[in-house]
């Protein structure tokens, strides 16, 4: 399966990121030379996505100016100028500009370094494991010792057919939710069209049993603070002269 089509939550306050974020908005903030939404929308391009939605609220006008100048991708803007609608609500109004076919769904501030050259890369193999007759979401996660900038706390435990539960219902393989996942739009058709966590879907999902992972290749990173962005380069750094 290829997917075309993509979600990008851009549209946080970026609270924690201040007095970076007085200025600009989270997404726009360089790490490593490159904004952080740049490393999500080059993975999108790169997996073979053709359109991508992204949301936009703080500093909107910064992100709708550097998305217009981003090349090979044809990006939409879901305007939440007026009214944050949290994840949840960003992705149900966002992909009312999208299709019915699988799309991915991609935080703007969590990315990945060091994918191997050869082979597919992580999304490619994300859209040829999601299998929507078994599965409502395919997410991508990684262990907690390959991520950067992370709270220390797992997300879900993964069984060995990548079928996903709570972690602190059952600990025993731990993984790190890694910021993207596959699903079918339709999915969310009975969401409300308000603000709500996108949370609640995963535990729907695993309440019918349709939450699957896949583990990803390369070193995640997520810069929550200013103080993580010399800790996330310094990675960046390392992981580049290593290669």
């Amino acid at each position: 399966m290829i997917i075309k089509e993509a979600m990008v939550l851009a549209a946080g306050l970026g609270t924690r990121m201040r007095p970076i974020t007085n200025t600009m908005p989270k997404p726009l903030v360089k790490i490593g030379g490159k904004p952080m939404i740049d490393y999500v929308l080059d993975s999108l391009k790169q997996a073979g996505v053709k359109r991508a939605v992204v949301n936009v609220h703080h500093f909107a006008d910064q992100m709708e100016a550097h998305l217009k100048a981003y090349e090979g991708l044809e990006i939409l803007i879901s305007d939440e100028r007026d009214a944050l609608l949290n994840n949840g609500g960003g992705i149900v109004k966002g992909i009312t500009q999208l299709g019915r076919d699988t799309i991915f769904v991609m935080n703007a501030d969590l990315f990945w370094v060091g994918e191997p050259e050869e082979g597919p890369s992580n999304l490619q193999r994300l859209a040829q494991f999601f299998d929507p007759d078994r599965m409502d979401m395919a997410m991508l996660c990684i262990r907690i010792e390959n991520t950067t900038g992370h709270n220390g706390v797992n997300d879900f435990s993964m069984g060995p057919d990548g079928k996903l539960t709570r972690f602190r219902d059952d600990p025993s393989n731990p993984v790190v939710y890694a910021g993207a996942f596959a699903m079918k739009p339709e999915f969310l058709d009975d969401a409300p069209r308000e603000p709500f966590n996108i949370n609640t879907y995963f535990d729907k999902a695993i309440a019918r049993g349709r939450l699957y992972g896949m583990m990803m290749d390369g070193h995640w990173l997520t810069v929550g603070t200013p103080e993580a962005v010399d800790e996330a380069e310094a990675t960046i750094r390392r992981l580049r002269a290593s290669a």
